[in-house]
């Protein structure tokens, strides 16, 4: 069954509600840490969206808004501001916020949307992987601040079904992340299946067959794509835009270390040098994370000795005293020991660029493809 390409049938609704972007819209994703106010406001002035990720604490939530708050009033008065920071005029953040639920603070972070009052929050992973925490923070940053949309990171079938069949409970989102088990960072431990499959089966499940009853829910693809075909595949697959984590690890936005970001662009062949696993979690100290998701990271020395039989406690030992030596400087590499979280297509990324640089690379190489394949439908 042919179903209209989301990226088409949604602009009017997509520009209404980010007024500052253009399509094809480009997602830059709330990676924890990394992705900070900077990065955000130059994915967005663009023409993309940015999101802030959760910081190290519930509280670093308001500080990374205030920053963010900051720098668009300090460029609101020049000529060179960006669509995206003109949009202050509406009172609303032209960028949005992450939140990982089974470890925040509801409390704690619905301040700081009430207060800063962000274009999007974006949910991912409730305690127990239960729709009913995501209902709980939903509700909840919607009282506080009615004009942020509800983004709901979701991996597989059955979640995107809770998600949109919880309206009763008012936990029905604004926009699905529908992410692929290519992605970066944390995703699910063993249900995941690639995005191509993945996106195409949830808008038949939502909208194939009943139009109209669930509503038409923008659907993002994320997960493997680092380029504009990833963009345009994302795009072919029925989404209404593209996000990216990995890409943006080499922005030079990203608040990453020297030798992680080195690291992303050495890393090659991500089928075999990245895999799943709780054990850089628990080398940094990171415990909790419900079991159905785990993050993907590129193999170093800790992955490759404890498959050898090196017991955790030593590990521990030679991974804290490499993140300790030179400044960290050893930590990452083939040689290092901490967590290095990336994509399946991590091998694709080869060059350090500004974020918003980026955006209009992926943006103008995807353009350029669908008009190619455009071109090939007239033959």
């Amino acid at each position: 069954m042919h179903h209209n390409l989301q990226s088409i049938t949604l602009r009017d609704q997509l520009k209404r509600d980010y007024p500052w972007t253009t399509a094809p819209l480009i997602v830059g994703a709330p990676m924890r840490v990394m992705s900070g106010p900077e990065m955000a406001l130059a994915i967005s002035g663009a023409g993309g969206i940015g999101f802030i990720g959760p910081g190290l604490k519930p509280e670093s939530t308001a500080e990374d808004l205030e920053t963010a708050r900051s720098i668009i009033f300090s460029s609101s008065s020049s000529s060179s501001s960006s669509s995206g920071i003109r949009t202050l005029e509406r009172d609303v953040l032209p960028i949005g916020i992450g939140f990982q639920l089974w470890n925040g603070s509801l409390e704690t972070s619905a301040a700081a949307v009430g207060k800063y009052r962000p274009a999007a929050a974006w949910l991912f992973a409730p305690r127990d992987g239960l729709q009913a925490e995501v209902n709980t923070w939903t509700v909840r940053l919607r009282e506080v601040s009615p004009e942020t949309k509800i983004w709901l990171q979701v991996g597989t079938l059955q979640e995107a079904l809770d998600a949109v069949q919880s309206s009763r409970e008012g936990g029905k989102p604004d926009v699905l992340v529908v992410q692929g088990a290519e992605a970066g960072g944390h995703g699910r431990a063993t249900d995941g299946v690639g995005v191509i499959t993945l996106i195409p089966e949830i808008a038949d499940a939502l909208f194939g067959n009943e139009k109209g009853k669930n509503g038409m829910i923008p659907l993002f693809a994320a997960g493997g794509i680092m380029d504009g075909r990833g963009a345009a595949a994302a795009l072919g697959l029925g989404a209404a835009g593209a996000v990216m984590g990995t890409r943006f690890l080499a922005a030079t936005e990203a608040r990453i270390s020297k030798g992680y970001q080195d690291e992303v662009l050495r890393a090659s062949d991500g089928g075999k040098n990245t895999l799943r696993t709780q054990l850089y979690n628990h080398l940094r100290g990171t415990l909790g994370w419900p079991e159905q998701w785990s993050p993907r990271t590129v193999v170093n020395q800790s992955w490759v000795e404890q498959q050898a039989g090196v017991g955790f406690e030593e590990l521990k030992k030679r991974h804290d005293r490499a993140v300790s030596e030179d400044g960290g400087s050893k930590a990452w590499g083939p040689e290092g020991r901490t967590a290095t979280y990336a994509g399946a297509g991590v091998g694709l990324v080869k060059s350090v660029e500004d974020a918003g640089a980026i955006v209009e690379g992926v943006r103008g190489e995807a353009v350029g493809i669908i008009q190619g394949l455009q071109e090939l439908a007239k033959l």
